[in-house]
């Protein structure tokens, strides 16, 4: 498996359109992006982030590695993921998504699989 799992790359440009218009709606998470660009809070931090594939989730990976944090991104939903959305996360972002819209069960527990393999560290033990 490539360092990302996705129905097609090439929905990547309205999905850039799509994750651009939405944070233009989220002025909080935007301020707090410009203060991790410059600060860099989660450097060296690895997080597996199982979540909704959305525009606004999409925004929150960005400000997470723009904090410096090494991130990886799969789908808590098949049903909700955006299929541009992920494929802009990885082309634009290089922000490896695991995520299908409506994928079987048995690629979301690969998918499931491929996020863990990204080893994140224990919450309890970062610092």
């Amino acid at each position: 498996m490539n360092n990302y799992d996705i129905k097609d790359l090439q929905q990547a440009e309205g999905g850039r359109r799509r994750i651009d218009w939405a944070e233009r709606e989220m002025p909080v998470l935007r301020s707090i992006r410009e203060r991790f660009k410059k600060e860099k809070p989660l450097k060296g931090l690895r997080l597996s982030c199982c979540l909704h594939v959305t525009t606004e989730t999409a925004n929150l990976m960005i400000t997470l590695q723009e904090g410096g944090a090494d991130i990886v991104l799969t789908a808590s939903n098949p049903l909700s993921t955006q299929d541009d959305v992920a494929a802009a996360l990885v082309n634009q972002y290089e922000i490896p998504v695991y995520a299908i819209k409506g994928e079987d069960k048995v690629t979301y527990f690969k998918h499931i699989r491929a996020a863990l393999e990204h080893t994140p560290h224990d919450p309890g033990r970062w610092r």
